[in-house]
This record gives C-alpha cells, structure tokens and sequence, in this order.
C-alpha cells in the first residue's frame, strides 16, 4: 500500500512537473510565438464588403471570410444570455481560464483520452482559438492547444473587457456554410439583421455553435430544434427567463427564413461587373500605408446604382416568357428535319471541341431546368446537345442622362450559365439602323426624305440583294417611315448616300468598340456589339445627343462610415448628336414603337410609358433584339442559342418582336404597375419645336411620280459596291455609284 501511495506521488508529480514544464515551453513560445498584447489589440479580422442595391438592400458580398462584424449595442441580450447560459455561465467571473473546465480537461480529455468529452473552454479561450486556429503537435495537440489557448485568453482578459471579448467572438465564430461571424448567420438563416433576432432565434444560432454543422437547422431541423430547447432550458436553468416562458418557446416549431445570396442571387451577374469596377477604383486609392483597400478583407459598403425592383421585375420577365420559347426551340428541333439538322451541328462542334473520341464518356454535371435545375450523370455527347438548343438571353438598362446602370440581368442562371449575355458580342441586325440614320440626320437628311424600294442587285458581291422583311418591293419609304418598318432595301439605299466613312464614325461615337467592315450587308446590321454598348449608344438619343460611360457604383464607404470614393457628380458627357438629330431621332423611334416593328409592346402588353425604340432580328433569327428607352431609361434585350447555327425557323418565334421585345414589355409593364418606380420611368420625351414638327409631315410610303419613274428608267438595277470611301461628298460619290456602278 505504501508502494502504491509512493508510485501515486511520483507519478502525480512527475505529470505536474511535465505539465509545468509544457506550459512554461509554450510560454516560451516553443510551440509558435504567442501573440502579445499589443498585437492582440491590433487585431483586425477579414471581413465581407457588403454590396447595396440603390435602395439600400445588400445583393452580395465580396470575402476571404463571409464576415460582416457589427458592436455590441446590436446584440439583443437574449443572444448574450444564451451564448453565457450555454457556453460559459461564469463568464462574467473568471479572467479567461475557468479552473473547474480545465482540470475536467485534463482528467478526461488528456488522462483517460476522451475525446468526446467536450473542451469545456471559456468564451475567451474560444475566441482565442476562433481568432489564431489550431496547429498540429502529435500527441501533444490537445494540451498544446489548450495551454496556448488558455494563455491567449488570459491576455485578452487584460487587453479587453467583456462586452468587447463578447463581440470579438459572437464576430468570428464560425457558422457552417462558410458563414463567419453573428449578422453573417442571422442574414443566412433568418434573413434579418441580428439586432432583430427573437429569443428562439438566438437559442437556434447559439446552439449550433456545439457543432455547427450536425445542428444545422436547414439541413436537420429537429436536431436544431432540439439543441435550441436545450439551450433555453440552460437559460431557465439559470434564471435568463421564467419557466412559463420556456416551455412556450420550447413549443414555437422550427421556422427560417433561409437566403443564400451566394447561391440564390438576383444580381448574380452583376455583381461580377461591379467587383471588376470596384477593384479598379480601389487600385486608384491608397491608405497612409501606402496600400489600397481590400476588397475581400476591409469591410468596405459598396453602394451601386442596381434598382432592385426593376431587376426583380426583369427576372420575373423572364420566368413569365422564356420558359414557353425554349420548349418550342426543343419541339423544333425533336422534329425529324430537326433532329437530323441538329445532329449535323453536333458533330461539327464535336470536332471543334475535339470530343469526338470521348462522347460516351460520362460526366457529372448540373443541368439548368425552368423547372428546377437538378443533377444528372449524362454522356458528353448528350451534355452538349443539350447545350446546344439551350435558349439564352440577356437584358440591361441604364439612366440615360447619367449612364447609372439600372438592371442586370446576364443570363438565364448565373450558376449553371455564368457567361454574361450582357457583354456577348452579337449581330445587331436591324438594331444597327438608328446609327446609319443618325448619321444621315448629322449629314442633313430629313425624315421626310424619300428613299427608293426597287429591288438592287450588287454584281461584286456574287449578285447579292437586299430583301425586306415582308419581301415586298416597290414605291419610295421615307427616312422616318422605313426606320419605324425597318424596311432594309430603303436602309440599304441610304447607305449608299451617306456613305461608310460617316457611318463608321458616328458607330464609334456613340461608344461601339467592334470594327466595321465596308460591305453592303452593313446596312442591314452584320456589326456585332453587346448590349451595354448598345444601352449606351441609345443612350444618346434619350439624353438630347450626349454620349455617356456606364457605371455602377455610387460610392464605397469605409468600416468607420468615411466615405473613401465618390463617383464625381460633374457633367462630363460628350456630345455626338446635335439636340437637332436626336430630338428627329426619338419622333421617328417613338413611331417605331406606337405603330411600327415594336407595336406589340403596347397593343399585347399594354406598356403605356412613353417609349421609343427599335427591333432586330439577325439572318436567319439566330438572333432577337429590342432596345426601348425614353429619357429616363434605356432597356436593351437580346435572345438567341449560343451557337448562331441554332435558330428558330420562322419569325413567328424567332424575331425581335417575339422573342426579344416580350422580355423589355413585361418588365416594363410589371414596373409601371408600381408607383415610385412607375413614376422613375415615366419621364416624357420633349415637346418637338414647330419648325421640327413640319420636316416630319409627310407619308411613311408613296407611290412614285413621274419624274422618279423616268430617273429608273435610266437607271441600272446591278450596281457594284465600292469599298473605298476616301471620297469627301458621299452624297455625290454615292450618287454615281448607285446610277453607274461606279
């Protein structure tokens, strides 16, 4: 028995002694250096940039941490006497190691190795470990660990008081779901600020920090309900709040209000444009250290100029129309002309992507569905068959007076289609017209001036013709009717008046980046441009002939409320239009709208804003477009598969009037439902001056007179295009060259 006492002695000083001398290495720092007090109160944790809508609605966040921190003064003391019920009911008593914990610690977790146990760590000593993580040691991890924790947080018992260790940690905890930090949990599962968590709320979230994964209530509702009765049971236990209320919060079901913005974003594509632009004003400034702000890391708010309810109203535009469209591309090509058509295509694309050797390969992949989009193992060669007839579009307006952009919407799913159809480079088909027409106003051309509709032939071009819409020939169109009808065989005779050199030039004023080729189809709108680029180039006409640059972000503020950027205010537009052009431009776009290619705007969905714009359908309806505006708006769609071989068949389906228009015409008509936004875009195009007035007096279409039938008779019907344009007059150059050829 003594011998057993005296081994009991020895052993038990042995441990201490071991023990002791651990302590004093990790002190020593022989296991990391420790942080001293002054780095402790430096510390800065990385938190999320939150990024607002112009109304002050967060759309996203930009993190290395979803974290966004808030004080003390926001936590609702049902959240801090849950977290001290629960996590550490001494708090308030100890100085950062809580004895009892720790030698419960070492007995079990250390001597009898149970790792089940539980930590039985302060608040402190959590932070600590939320704050600085966890290294490996071997098998000296755990108390480790736990010394340098426990040393850790005797410092921050020294370097804060506990309303500061408080919010330290409630801002660093991890959440699950990569979610850091309180206001990040309350936002993800309750979708609220945290100050306005109920009691059973509070219990939910501080319950899941036992294990935050096993007690998540949106993956396992009744273990979270079960954990948070355990967790306001603690706080009856210890007199937070009476029994009666207990058992009734211990009754309430499980209810979230679950958002996941990164997952389920209405501005997804969006915010892809503003971290690029974010990014480069953040390069332009500098703090006293010489460095720019990080966006990932500095807690910076990001206000933009996104109106949330129009791009809801856009999405919904979506839902409502695309949906019926992409069923009716499947139809088209499930028939069996199609189906042979569509596998032609497939292979050739096989071949380009080199897969021809691996379609049966298996993938596993997310496949985008109106329906729900789901996972699926499928063939490659399904995959991109799939793929193929998928029908995508994107929509995008801004405020013309200031190039503020408005709306996003890049695609059909941001997730499954990240490729933003905003900035996809296009044919603009007859959507090109207005530039030739702006052109032609710039060079003196009235509206009221008549165009020919006689077929012509360009025997250079291997006898290429113009064709209109409706195939029919014959008679003059004026410059504002054949606009308003989009007829193509007048478009194509004005170019040849006003001449590609005045073309190209105003293409690249109004902010078109792609170059132009001098053919005779140009007329018809072979140039490629994105929908941006065309927002801003209709811009010009809404604003009174200025050309204005797009942007998206209002301002950025800095954690402490410093406004660290400001977009500058000052009118820095530049104009490209006489006020002259532009007012003419929008009377005969207004007509385009009222009684024209773009009437079904008003006459099937009823939109009653005042409205200008024009349609465009590329060769072979590969692609549909619609641009509208007035002058507080500019709203620009585009619609199509991503290969231009796919394509709808006929116009019925396939044109801008059907595919494109309906997705500017139903948010439009959701928008002026509302009255705040109603009213944003309801501004009214200026009354047209008298003298104006009368140059657009005439008829859209006449007959021709005598003298124009004499002229044809003398006139050949094969031209041949000339692509030099060095020529000065194009009115005369072009004059001769319509009559002789040359």
């Amino acid at each position: 028995m003594r011998k057993a006492c005296k081994a009991l002695i020895i052993t038990s000083l042995t441990a201490t002694l071991l023990f002791t001398l651990l302590i004093i290495a990790v002190y020593f720092g022989a296991f990391g250096p420790l942080p001293g007090e002054e780095e402790l109160k430096s510390y800065k944790g990385a938190t999320a940039s939150l990024v607002m809508s112009g109304e002050g609605e967060i759309i996203g966040r930009f993190f290395s941490e979803n974290r966004t921190n808030v004080n003390y003064r926001q936590f609702p003391s049902s959240l801090v006497d849950a977290l001290i019920a629960t996590e550490d009911i001494r708090f308030y008593e100890h100085s950062g190691i809580d004895i009892r914990s720790l030698l419960r610690v070492a007995v079990k977790s250390v001597i009898l190795n149970d790792r089940g146990s539980g930590g039985g760590s302060t608040i402190s000593q959590q932070l600590a470990k939320n704050i600085y993580g966890r290294e490996r040691h071997g098998w000296l991890t755990v108390p480790v660990n736990k010394i340098r924790e426990s040393l850790l947080a005797y410092r921050m018992e020294r370097t804060y008081n506990k309303e500061e260790i408080l919010t330290l940690y409630l801002n660093t905890v991890s959440f699950g779901e990569n979610v850091y930090g309180i206001e990040a949990a309350s936002r993800r599962f309750y979708n609220k600020s945290v100050e306005h968590l109920t009691t059973d709320e509070s219990s939910v979230l501080v319950g899941m920090l036992a294990a935050n994964t096993f007690y998540n209530p949106r993956l396992h509702p009744e273990r979270a309900k079960s954990r948070r009765n355990v967790v306001i049971r603690q706080m009856e236990k210890y007199n937070y709040i009476q029994s009666a209320e207990a058992d009734s919060l211990c009754r309430l079901p499980m209810a979230l209000n679950y958002v996941n913005i990164e997952s389920v974003n209405p501005a997804g594509y969006f915010l892809v444009r503003v971290r690029r632009e974010a990014e480069e004003i953040l390069q332009s400034l500098q703090t006293d250290t010489g460095k720019s702000p990080n966006l990932d890391e500095d807690g910076l708010v990001i206000h933009t100029t996104l109106n949330l309810s129009l791009q809801d109203h856009a999405i919904s535009s979506f839902h409502d129309h695309l949906p019926a469209m992409q069923e009716r591309l499947r139809e088209q090509y499930g028939s069996r002309a199609g189906e042979r058509l569509l596998l032609q295509i497939l292979q050739r694309e096989m071949q380009r992507q080199n897969l021809t050797g691996r379609s049966g390969d298996t993938v596993f992949m997310r496949i985008f569905d109106w329906d729900g989009s789901y996972n699926k193992s499928v063939t490659v060669r399904d995959s991109l068959m799939q793929a193929l007839t998928l029908l995508h579009a994107g929509l995008a307006a801004m405020d013309p007076s200031t190039g503020a952009i408005k709306m996003w919407i890049g695609g059909i799913d941001y997730h499954t289609q990240p490729y933003d159809q905003v900035l996809a480079r296009r044919q603009l088909a007859s959507a090109f017209k207005p530039v030739l027409y702006a052109a032609a106003l710039e060079q003196g051309i009235g509206p009221c001036h008549y165009l020919d509709n006689d077929s012509v032939i360009v025997e250079n071009y291997n006898n290429w013709t113009p064709v209109n819409y409706n195939r029919e020939f014959g008679g003059q169109y004026s410059l504002a009717g054949a606009l308003s009808l989009s007829m193509n065989v007048p478009t194509f005779n004005l170019f040849l008046d006003v001449g590609f050199n005045s073309v190209e030039q105003m293409w690249y004023d109004m902010g078109f980046t792609f170059p132009l080729s001098n053919t005779p189809a140009l007329a018809l709108g072979t140039a490629e441009a994105n929908i941006l680029e065309t927002a801003a180039a209709y811009s010009a006409f809404a604003n009174g002939g200025y050309r204005v640059m797009p942007y998206s972000i209002e301002s950025i503020v800095a954690p402490g409320g410093e406004v660290i950027y400001k977009r500058d205010t000052s009118d820095n537009r530049t104009r490209i239009l006489s006020e002259r052009s532009a007012m003419l431009m929008n009377s005969m776009l207004q007509k385009a709208v009222d009684q024209g290619t773009g009437a079904a705007a008003r006459s099937v969905y009823g939109v009653n804003l005042p409205l200008a714009g024009k349609t465009g359908t590329s060769q072979n309806h590969a692609d549909a477009w619609f641009a509208a505006y007035n002058p507080s708006v500019v709203i620009v769609s585009r619609a199509g598969a991503s290969s231009r071989a796919i394509h709808f068949n006929y116009g019925t389906h396939g044109s801008g009037t059907a595919l494109a228009l309906p997705l500017v015409a139903l948010t439009m008509r959701a928008a002026q439902q509302g009255n705040d936004l109603g009213n944003q875009l309801a501004a009214d195009f200026p009354e047209l001056p008298r003298e104006l007035e009368r140059l657009l007096e005439c008829p859209g279409y006449r007959e021709k007179g005598i003298i124009d039938r004499l002229r044809d008779y003398f006139r050949r019907d094969v031209i041949t295009f000339v692509e030099e344009d060095e020529d000065p007059r194009p009115g005369l150059r072009s004059f001769f060259r319509r009559r002789f050829g040359r």
